[in-house]
Parts: C-alpha cells; structure tokens; sequence
C-alpha cells in the first residue's frame, strides 16, 4: 500500500480495510490466476519426474533461447555485448560461461534497461522491493509471467503440503496493516479474495500473542506463511501457553534462513510439518522443501550457480549463489548475484520423495538480526520500509539501545530533508516512538564475505532475554 494512502487507511473502521484490502486482493488475483492456471500446476507437478537427461535438454533449450533474446533484444545485454565487440572481443554469448557475472547496481540504477523491446511496461506488473541487502530493485513481470510463477508456487509450495489456495491461511508479512503504536487488536486484515488473514509481524509483543491466536481460530486459518523469526516468536509463546488448537495443516517458512532450534519449537508448538522455501522477487531461483526434508530446485525459474568469491567454481563448500532467470523472458537476469550464500547437496542419490527436482543444500544467506522494541515486539525483518522508493542507494539498520536506531545509508543525489524525515517516519510507525539517527555514509561497511547486515542488533544477550521474560 503506498504510503501517501497509509494514514487514511489506518483511521477507517475494520470493515472499511477488510474491503479495501480484498479489493487489492481481486486486483492480485486478476493478474496471478486465470483459465490456464490448473492446466499449467497439472504440467508442473507432471515435469517433477522427468528423468535428469530430460531437465537437462530443457533447461538448454530455454537457456539458448534467453542468452538470446538477452543479447539482440534487450537494451543492457546488447550495448555491453557491443562494447564487447567493439573491443575485439569474439566470445559467443550462446555461452552462459562467457557472461559477466551482474551486481544489483545496474539493475537497480537502470532497470527499464533490462526489459525487452517489445514489451510496453505499462501493461505488466511493476513491483518495488528493497532487495535483501536493502538496495531498491524496480522490476517488471507479464502477466505470462505472473501467472505461470504462482502456477509453479501453486504446485511445488501449497500442494506439496496438501492445500490449495482455496484454503484459508495467513500470513505474517512486512505490510503495515496497523500503526505499530496500537496495543489494541485487530493486527491484521482479511483479505477475502485471497483467501487470506494478512497478520503484522510488527506487533509480536508476548502480551499480545493471544490475540494472534484467537484471529488464527476465528478465520479458521488452514496453513500459516511467514518469516521464520516471527514464526518462531509465535510458536514460542505458544509453548508457554497451551490454550490453542489451531488444527493447522502445515507452517511454511520463507524470506529468511530456518534454524534447527527455530524448526524444533515450531514443530512443538504448531504440531504439523514445518516447511522452509527459498526465493526472492526477482524470480530468478527458486526452491521448497518435500516431505523428505530436502530443498528441491525449480528448474523452470533458473539455472543456479554457487560460485566462490573469487568467482571460481565451488564444488562442495559454500559459496556465492549465481542465478540466471528462464521464467521471466521479458526482463531477463543473466548471471544475476542475488547476495546470499549457499551451498550445493551432498547427496547424489535421488531424493526419497521420488521427485527428479535438483537438490539445493544449506541457504546461508539473509541472516538478518531482529530489532527488539521496548514492549518486547521482536521484528525480524525491516525491508518493507525501503520497499516504497526513496532516493538511497543502500542502508543498514542498526539498533544501539532501546531508545535508539541508527541508519547508515548511502543517499542519491536527490536525497532531502523531506525523504529523511519519511525514513524516520516509516520507521517509528513500525518500532513505535524511538529516536532514530540518520548517518548518511559513502559505502556500508562489508563483512568478510563481501556482504554487509541489513539489520543489526547491538543488544547484549543478556538484555534481550530479560526484555523478553520481563513480558510474559
């Protein structure tokens, strides 16, 4: 929801944001869904045994067909194969090898570049997301596109888990659906169109836990979705407070790395299987876990490369993750470092599930810290806030007490005192009344795998176990 339309929302009765947040939800669903959807989950689930040989010929064919259509037809690819060219540089582009490996900084300064010639971006769907790394990423999908991407998620997330999207679920998400100031529920909204109970994960105070809770049994919510940190924050009050029977069918963890000791409490406190996903708005890998316990890539979304840093092939330990997209024709990431890390399957036996998908192993990347608030909320991920665009290039929350937030950022050119004060704004309406200090920067600091923390906390161990046990 944009932000300009964020106050007027938060004044209208429940009522009022059940329609309008089903209104948007008709809109999503015009656009992810339509006549073809079941013909194309039925081909899906049907390609999940083709035998490797076939995934192999597939995956060529697209690939040829992209490396293609990237180099001659989309305006980035086919100037830099020009310089390439102009250089005296021969290298054939039909070979994935011979691509550059492509940064956010590109994408992110010059994204109408990475659209086709023949595609209008005025009728696609445009979605702004901070990326994981906090970098504003502008990008563009057909309604091919979309349609053929919640065809996959249809058959490789929710029937995997024996629902549909007919059932009922709820999601813990990053949209502001109520001011984080309010101690007073509801916390979230239903939105009717989807299906689906929308529930802030900015107010997962102890003390408001139950009412969570009793929204769950009210919309008779089948399977839950959300960030493995406000999952976990759910499920271990849970434990302490045995009063629910949420008869839910399956817990799905997505946007951050599941724990052994997050996926142990879940298990005890959700009583059904626990099911981590892997994959970022880009749509350029994705991946879900089966009933084997294993991470099953999507052949379909990319080719996935892990790669050292020096860039040099990493055949067993972890490494950067490289991904060519094949879904998105129209806006095409060839050799795209999405910024986490990961490593490859150990395994080369075929999984017990009997599914011929290509195994991933251990996703290390979005290690985000959580934010702790005075009241106990704890907020595991704060990149809604750089979702609507403002004028930084890339930001680093960093939390030094209770009673404060720094930000350092890298701002644009055009950064003012207007979009500092909104920063501030977005942030408090998500952390309630805390300062915040702005220190603008030339680069965020990196760490030893050339990445740096979106979040920090800098709260002793010892100060965010009382915090928490003080609330309950």
């Amino acid at each position: 929801m944009k932000d300009r339309l964020l106050p007027l929302y938060h004044r209208a009765p429940y009522p009022l944001k059940v329609l309008a947040a089903s209104a948007w939800g008709y809109y999503l669903r015009w656009w992810r869904y339509g006549p073809e959807t079941e013909r194309l989950v039925a081909e899906a689930r049907e390609r999940e045994y083709w035998s490797p040989e076939k995934w192999k010929v597939w995956q060529e064919n697209r690939l040829g067909y992209v490396l293609h259509r990237a180099a001659t037809q989309v305006p980035y690819y086919r100037e830099q194969w020009a310089q390439r060219r102009r250089r005296g540089d021969r290298a054939s582009w039909e070979y994935l090898e011979n691509w550059p490996i492509l940064e956010k900084d590109p994408l992110r300064q010059h994204p109408k570049a990475f659209v086709a010639d023949d595609c209008n971006i005025q009728n696609m769907f445009h979605e702004h997301t901070s990326g994981s790394t906090g970098k504003p990423l502008d990008l563009w999908w057909s309604k091919k596109t979309v349609q053929a991407w919640y065809a996959l998620f249809e058959a490789r997330c929710r029937n995997w888990y024996g629902v549909s999207r007919r059932d009922r679920w709820g999601i813990l998400g990053g949209q502001l659906v109520a001011p984080a100031k309010n101690r007073t529920p509801p916390f979230w909204v239903w939105n009717a169109a989807l299906n689906q109970l929308y529930l802030s994960s900015y107010h997962l105070a102890p003390d408001l836990m139950y009412y969570y809770l009793k929204a769950i049994q009210k919309y008779r919510i089948r399977y839950l979705w959300g960030y493995s940190s406000a999952l976990h924050a759910l499920a271990t009050w849970l434990i302490q407070n045995r009063s629910f029977n949420l008869d839910l069918r399956v817990v799905i963890t997505n946007a951050e790395p599941l724990y052994a000791y997050q996926l142990d409490a879940m298990k005890v406190a959700f009583r059904c299987p626990i099911r981590e996903t892997y994959g970022m708005s880009e749509i350029v890998a994705s991946a879900s876990e089966c009933e084997a316990g294993n991470l099953h890539l999507w052949p379909e979304v990319g080719v996935t490369e892990i790669q050292t840093r020096d860039w040099g092939t990493d055949n067993g330990g972890s490494g950067e993750i490289i991904c060519t997209g094949l879904l998105n024709q129209d806006m095409p990431l060839i050799r795209y470092q999405v910024g986490d890390q990961g490593s490859p399957s150990l395994s080369s036996h075929q999984c017990p599930c009997g599914r011929s998908l290509p195994l991933l192993g251990k996703i290390d990347g979005r290690c985000d810290d959580i934010i702790y608030s005075k009241d106990g909320r704890m907020i595991g991920r704060l990149d809604p806030v750089f979702k609507t665009q403002l004028p930084i290039l890339e930001a680093q929350i960093v939390q030094e007490s209770l009673d404060l937030i720094q930000v350092n950022f890298v701002p644009a050119p055009e950064f003012s005192v207007v979009d500092g004060k909104s920063l501030i704004q977005r942030l408090q309406d998500r952390l309630g009344p805390i300062n915040v200090s702005l220190n603008p920067v030339h680069e965020i600091p990196r760490g030893p795998n050339a990445k740096f923390r979106a979040v920090i906390c800098n709260l002793t161990q010892e100060k965010k176990a009382n915090l928490v046990k003080q609330k309950r």
